[in-house]
C-alpha cells in the first residue's frame, strides 16, 4: 500500500513538471532582477503553510538573491495584535502601508487558492494596495490561482494533478519555484 502511495504521489509530480507554465517563472526571474538592480524590497505574502514557506523564502531572497525582503507573519506579535484590533483581513495591508509599499516593491504570494472575495482576503487586500502603488506582483499558487493569479505580473499556476493533494503539491511547489528563482539571481 505504501508504494503504491509512493508512486501515485511521484507520478503527479511528474506531471507538474511537465506542465508547470515556465514562461511565467521567467516573468518572475526579470521582476525579481529589476527589483534588485533598483534596490526595491520584496514582501512575501501566505497564510498556513505557506506562511512558513514565505519565512525560509525571506532567509534565501535576502542571503543568496541580495535582495532585501521581509515577511509579515515574521512577526507573530504584530501580527496577532493587528488580528485582534483590527481583524485578519487587514492584517497584511496595514504592515505594507506601515513598512510604505511603493512602485520600487515588489509582492510574492504564496497560496493555494490566491484569494477571493471569500478566503485569504488579507492576501486579496494586500494585494489591492499593491496595485493602487504600482509594486510588481508574483505568485505562486494553484486551484485556479484566484485574486493573485488576476492581478499578478508573473503567476506560476501550479497545476492540480490529484484533487486530493492540492495542498501539498502547491506548498512544496512552492518551495521549488522559490529555489528556482533566488538562484537565478
Amino acid at each position: 500500500m505504501s508504494m503504491e502511495y509512493i508512486n501515485r504521489y511521484l507520478e503527479e509530480t511528474q506531471k507538474i513538471v511537465e506542465s508547470v507554465p515556465r514562461e511565467e517563472i521567467e516573468k518572475g526571474i526579470v521582476i525579481l532582477k529589476e527589483l534588485k538592480e533598483k534596490g526595491g524590497r520584496l514582501f512575501i505574502l501566505g497564510v498556513g503553510g505557506s506562511a512558513a514557506n514565505a519565512s525560509h523564502a525571506v532567509n534565501d531572497f535576502r542571503k543568496i538573491g541580495g535582495i532585501e525582503t521581509y515577511a509579515p507573519t515574521d512577526n507573530v506579535s504584530e501580527l496577532t495584535a493587528r488580528t485582534n484590533d483590527e481583524g485578519w483581513e487587514t492584517t497584511f495591508v496595514e504592515w505594507l502601508k506601515t513598512s510604505k509599499l511603493s512602485g520600487n516593491d515588489a509582492i510574492m504570494v504564496f497560496s493555494v487558492g490566491g484569494g477571493s472575495e471569500t478566503t485569504s482576503l488579507n492576501i486579496v487586500n494586500a494585494l489591492k494596495l499593491g496595485k493602487e502603488r504600482g509594486a510588481k506582483i508574483i505568485s505562486v499558487v494553484s486551484r485556479t490561482g484566484g485574486y493573485s493569479k488576476q492581478v499578478s505580473d508573473a503567476c506560476v499556476l501550479i497545476p492540480v494533478v490529484a484533487e486530493e493533494r492540492i495542498t501539498p503539491h502547491a506548498e512544496g511547489w512552492q518551495g521549488v519555484i522559490w529555489h528556482l528563482l533566488v538562484n537565478a539571481l
